[in-house]
């Protein structure tokens, strides 16, 4: 496990029913609960960001929406894709091929702080690997009945030991070390 400041972390927001996304991938619904800039803290410790392409475009489409475009603020933003855009997006590095070199470069990238994943797939394939030392999770009071779960489907056991949780208004913020 890495130490403190270097930690890859699974990072996301999730309904009481185990959903990141609603239907057609609709993550508006968070921003019911949960401010773009809620958690500033976590920006600061965040020295990169590693996404998968479906949560990047996903994303694209919730900063056109929303003013969540500005809230980010985390280190260089890496997506890792099996097709690179023509023309890629500015201020975004598109990385393909091994999700351990995937981690590797970005987590280079963050300086020594935190590199962030988000998305299902990016998520389980970390956790396949052994890649995540931590997760955290904003849990969201609503159930949205369907959606794009938490991990994608296939992940095995994965044993976690709680380190925190807390509240801020009505989210529960829950935090876990992965046992490896």
């Amino acid at each position: 496990m890495s130490d403190a400041s270097g930690k890859v972390v699974v990072n996301r927001a999730m309904s009481l029913d185990g959903f990141i996304a609603g239907p057609e991938d609709a993550m508006s619904w968070i921003f019911d609960f949960l401010a773009p800039n809620a958690f500033p803290e976590v920006m600061a410790a965040t020295g990169a960001m590693l996404v998968g392409r479906r949560t990047h475009e996903v994303g694209k489409r919730l900063a056109g929406a929303t003013s969540a475009d500005d809230a980010y603020e985390g280190g260089p933003q890496f997506v890792l894709t099996h097709r690179i855009p023509d023309p890629p997006d500015p201020g975004v590095t598109f990385l393909s091929g091994d999700i351990g070199e995937a981690v590797a470069t970005a987590r280079a990238a963050a300086g020594g702080k935190k590199l962030e994943i988000l998305g299902a797939d990016v998520a389980t394939q970390c956790l396949r690997r052994g890649l995540v030392d931590e997760i955290l999770v904003y849990v969201i009071p609503v159930l949205l009945g369907d959606g794009v779960r938490f991990t994608a489907p296939g992940l095995e056991r994965t044993d976690l030991e709680p380190i925190s949780s807390t509240r801020s208004g009505a989210v529960t913020v829950l935090r876990f070390n992965v046992r490896k």
